[in-house]
């Protein structure tokens, strides 16, 4: 398991061989034995296989091809519907329907989609998570026939490689581990933390590509707008209050 956490590589392109029923049982078994607040597993996974389903879903996903090249789509949901359904039939008024609740389902749904990436991983397929998730909430919300208090977290790509690419950049250690208490970060330290990606080769490549001056240009300009992030952080909270969660 270790080297398989070591040596994680996001797959982009795969091989349209289906992926044996048993194995894709073993991952999902994997993704429900994650840490989950309370023992209550408040979270679902939609395992999409079907052509036209995942057709919808590569809208939703801005279009990205491996969404159709994967044989599997598995959307983990934050769902409290479940649970609230079982209070209820058990003489319980839950009291769910708040921010705090749809944040610890979040939390078991990302919990249990890292154990499925691991699992899956392990066993010689490849992964790729969908941030688009949340950009499209009320897309997949509909694509999937979600109910109240249930609404998409992430998204795993799952299927067999069809590239080999390296290992991704990291920061060091000292730029995420804090002793103690939090200690804040000083120029000098945020030089050295960054200075290996600021001076990649792939950093000068995209540099000259799009005309910038730094990296960090590139994700306030290019990929992680101030416009984009609010636009996109308002449709998920109506999403967030449509599911029926308080805001």
């Amino acid at each position: 398991m270790k080297e398989t956490i070591l040596n994680h590589r996001t797959i982009r392109k795969y091989k349209d061989d289906p992926i044996e029923k048993s194995l894709l049982s073993a991952i999902l078994t994997a993704a429900s034995r994650a840490s989950t607040t309370g023992n209550m597993q408040v979270y679902s996974i939609i395992v999409t296989t079907n052509k036209a389903i995942k057709e919808k879903l590569w809208e939703a996903h801005f279009r990205q091809n491996m969404v159709l090249q994967a044989p599997v789509i598995l959307t983990f949901c934050a769902d409290f519907n479940r649970f609230n359904k079982w209070c209820r039939q058990r003489k319980a008024e839950p009291g769910y329907d708040n921010f705090l609740s749809f944040f610890t389902a979040a939390i078991d749904a990302l919990l249990a989609a890292q154990n499925a990436a691991l699992a899956a991983e392990e066993q010689g397929l490849g992964i790729c998570y969908l941030g688009t998730t949340t950009y499209n909430a009320d897309m997949i919300i509909d694509i999937l026939d979600l109910p109240s208090d249930v609404i998409p977290v992430t998204t795993l790509v799952v299927g067999y490689p069809d590239e080999s690419p390296g290992l991704t950049d990291r920061l060091p250690m000292e730029g995420i581990v804090h002793q103690e208490k939090y200690r804040d970060y000083e120029p000098a330290d945020i030089d050295r933390i960054y200075a290996e990606k600021d001076n990649s080769e792939l950093t000068q490549k995209l540099l000259q590509e799009n005309n910038l001056e730094t990296l960090a240009q590139i994700f306030t300009q290019k990929r992680y707008t101030k416009k984009d992030n609010e636009f996109f952080s308002q449709k998920l909270l109506e999403g967030i209050r449509k599911q029926g969660f308080g805001m």
